[in-house]
């Protein structure tokens, strides 16, 4: 539940960001996560970007490829965002 607490954040995030900037599609997102730990748990890419899929079906950042380079230290950051 935690990865998707997460990709809640970085779906709006992206959105909000995307809306700013007049995109119409969002083509790629590249993030960097650290070994964050919630509820005993380090999140991991693999749910990260499947609750990301989900959470943004029927938005502009449906079809986007996530992608996450894993970094040291226990935070996340939004790289870059790149339209279609």
């Amino acid at each position: 539940m935690h990865d998707f607490h997460l990709a809640d954040t970085i779906i709006k995030t992206v959105l909000e960001y995307a809306q700013k900037n007049g995109f119409k599609s969002i083509k790629k997102i590249e993030l960097e996560l650290g070994s964050i730990l919630e509820h005993g748990e380090v999140i991991s890419p693999e749910n990260l970007i499947f609750n990301f899929k989900l959470l943004s079906k029927n938005t502009i950042a449906e079809n986007a490829d996530l992608q996450i380079k894993q970094i040291k230290g226990d935070s996340w950051k939004l790289v870059s965002i790149d339209e279609e």
